[in-house]
């Protein structure tokens, strides 16, 4: 029977759910690509070749079973499949949307490799999730038995999120401090609805509330709570605030220059009908204005296509090194096209004119020898400076850690060079007794799949802490 439905990479093409039109895309922020109909990702999932090394699951940060929950959608047993996706991702829904697979489990697929085209691993993914929510299939957290411990975990993003949920499964009391009104750090208002539609993440959270998890939101650690009051109200902690702080640039004190991490929430709490009075005075909207984003990574590639749904007059992305070394997902990169945004490759900012910015001082570039890594470093064109006419600039640079020991006041936490947690590596434990670390605060910014291991390790090791030796089961 499975000799039957698998191995069809050779018969069926590869084929991504349908994506919807640029011209109709752009007027809403609606995820673009349609859903999988059951026989259709039945069809695709069918293309796995179920090869003795799956280098899927070896490149997957979480080490998803791949090609036995693909094996299972393709022998129409989407239950099954859901349960074994779940057993090892706590959000699956999510990484089938936002996670890089091309650089990922996708682009190290064995029969991509041989020419045929890879699975459409993340698709299928969200597909089986999205339907196991339609279904009743996504159990309520409900704890064999309620356990006296409990734990503080300060942030609300994924790797606080899987972390507390797997605590919850084991019955531990579990606290969340956030700093914002909504859980889910940068999936509710870091990434756009495009890529992750809200109700998404709403659905986890809703699942977590049910489950027994405490929020308390609009909490600055530090400022409204202690961190010495958390950590003396249980008896562990995880720190899970990711990194927030913007790299910046030189002289952007100007009127209309503005960090990408506030530009992108802005439109997200305007997708919430919330009052945003800074999106509704023009400072954070693109509409009717010349954009220029300067970055190159996925938070780039956020900016310039909310932007053109914004109704912007135009958007440009520049980027100092050229496409193939670009960091961002060429998948992103090609949806933004698509959708009319314009990349000047090879070029890097050396100042801004007017204030309000009326236009960016552009050095052209070019890259130079190899370093010793094999990337090659972007060196300046001389004389070849111009002036880029816009009307706001948008920074996304990238993301830095806070220095959390000074904001909180903390005495003993020990961080890196690059300011973030020391941690230890698979266990999450800092240098203060009982007190954990997961995600980009640990890392530096990173992707949403490796907070969501994190936090799972941590939950773990927080358990062996606790005094709970034995494995953790999601349901």
């Amino acid at each position: 029977m499975a000799g039957q439905k698998m191995l069809k990479f050779t018969q069926v093409d590869r084929e991504m759910p349908e994506k919807r039109p640029p011209n109709l895309r752009k007027e809403d922020f609606g995820e673009i690509y349609a859903e999988y109909a059951r026989d259709k990702a039945a069809e695709q999932a069918s293309r796995c070749s179920q090869c003795g090394v799956p280098y899927c699951q070896t490149h997957c940060p979480l080490h998803n079973n791949i090609p036995d929950w693909l094996r299972l959608t393709a022998e129409g047993r989407l239950e099954e499949a859901y349960e074994l996706s779940q057993a090892t991702n706590t959000f699956p829904e999510i990484c089938g949307r936002i996670c890089p697979q091309d650089r990922l489990c996708e682009g190290n697929c064995v029969i991509e490799q041989s020419g045929h085209g890879t699975v459409t691993i993340g698709s299928v993914e969200k597909y089986i999730t999205d339907t196991a929510f339609e279904e009743g299939w996504v159990k309520p957290i409900r704890p064999h038995a309620e356990r006296s411990e409990s734990v503080g975990i300060i942030g609300a993003g994924p790797g606080g999120l899987a972390a507390a949920d797997m605590l919850r499964r084991q019955g531990v009391q579990v606290t969340v401090y956030d700093r914002y009104d909504r859980g889910g750090g940068l999936l509710t208002y870091g990434i756009p609805g495009f890529k992750l539609e809200k109700d998404i993440v709403m659905q986890r959270m809703a699942q977590l509330e049910d489950g027994g998890v405490q929020f308390v939101l609009n909490c600055n650690v530090g400022d409204d709570l202690s961190f010495d009051a958390i950590r003396g109200k249980h008896d562990a902690v995880l720190i899970a605030t990711g990194v927030y702080k913007t790299r910046d640039l030189p002289d952007t004190d100007a009127d209309g220059i503005v960090d990408a991490i506030d530009y992108l929430t802005a439109s997200n709490r305007k997708s919430f009908g919330d009052d945003v009075p800074d999106f509704d005075s023009g400072e954070l909207n693109a509409e009717g204005k010349r954009v220029v984003v300067i970055g190159g990574g996925d938070t780039a590639m956020d900016c310039v296509r909310t932007a053109t749904r914004q109704g912007a007059q135009s958007v440009k992305c520049l980027y100092r090194r050229d496409r193939a070394n670009m960091p961002g997902s060429q998948r992103e990169v090609q949806n933004a096209e698509e959708e009319g945004v314009e990349f000047v490759w090879l070029s890097a900012p050396n100042g801004f004119e007017g204030d309000p910015v009326t236009g960016v001082k552009v050095q052209k570039m070019r890259l130079g020898a190899p370093d010793a890594t094999g990337r090659q470093a972007p060196e300046v064109i001389a004389g070849a400076d111009y002036i880029e006419g816009t009307d706001i600039v948008i920074k996304a640079l990238g993301f830095e850690p806070e220095n959390l020991p000074k904001l909180w006041g903390v005495d003993g936490l020990e961080v890196t060079r690059w300011g973030t947690i020391k941690a230890d590596f698979g266990t999450g434990a800092t240098s203060l007794d009982g007190v954990f670390a997961a995600g980009d605060i640990v890392r530096g910014a990173s992707l949403v799949v490796w907070a969501i291991r994190d936090g799972r390790d941590c939950a773990q090791a927080m358990l062996d802490y606790l005094g709970q030796a034995a494995p953790v089961a999601a349901e």
